[in-house]
């Protein structure tokens, strides 16, 4: 098989979408849902003159908490990638014998007889050993490699577009089409995302769907009760 085709075949793959993909689908869930659960509960409690100020501020302080979290969780993730790199180097460099060792055995459990195992084992030290512990041992692998830049912006960019669907209810006429307006757009959103999601992935549509649907709806109920109990209580 030529090469050229063994790489498009390893792009059908979608492991090394997983990062963005990730960062995308939670940024413009929590999106939809935190934005839509901002203003429905501020709708519930009476306060419509400050609908679209919350709507805004909502949509800009959450894309910015999202691309900061995610830049700290990924950047935490390379630090650790980076930390067993070293460590990987300082086992070769000191015991170069039994880390071979200890990747004959990796291919033993994998299925491998112990003759082939060694033999595989020894050819991966020939060429780069590094690579074959980082690979075989810890799992790491270039196109998994945690980007947090990327995942930063994928989630800001798709927060901003998730809370601008709810944001667009606030714009109807009266406090109930409002009200009604948010969690429809909202529902519009949720469904669009859980499909766009499971399209990316290749994966059903329906179940991932569903999930976020009942998460959504759930968000907006229990905001829209504290809302009704504020609005009630006179806060």
């Amino acid at each position: 098989m030529a090469l050229e085709e063994v790489y498009k075949r390893n792009l059908q793959h979608r492991t090394h979408r997983a990062g963005w993909l990730r960062a995308a689908v939670l940024g413009a869930n929590d999106g939809l849902v935190s934005t839509a659960s901002l203003m429905v509960g501020v709708a519930a409690a009476g306060k419509t003159d400050f609908l679209v100020t919350a709507g805004i501020a909502g949509i800009t302080a959450g894309a910015m908490s999202m691309a900061v979290g995610e830049y700290v969780s990924v950047r935490s993730q390379n630090d650790v990638e980076a930390s067993d790199r070293l460590l990987e180097i300082e086992h070769l460099a000191a015991d170069p014998e039994g880390e071979l060792q200890e990747l004959q055995h990796i291919y033993i459990n994998r299925g491998l007889t112990p003759a082939l195992a060694l033999q595989v084992a020894l050819e991966m030290h020939r060429k780069d050993p590094l690579e074959a512990h980082l690979r075989d041992e810890l799992g790491q692998h270039p196109h998994t490699k945690a980007r947090p830049v990327q995942a930063a912006i994928a989630s800001a960019i798709a927060f901003t577009a998730g809370g601008l669907i709810p944001f667009a209810g606030a714009f109807a006429p009266t406090l109930g089409a409002k009200a009604w307006s948010i969690v429809a757009f909202t529902l519009c959103g949720l469904v669009l995302t859980g499909v766009v999601s499971a399209k990316i992935s290749s994966s059903k549509v329906l179940a991932p769907t569903v999930r976020v649907l009942i998460g959504g709806c759930l968000g907006m109920a229990i905001t829209a009760g504290i809302g009704q109990i504020a609005n009630i209580s006179g806060i």
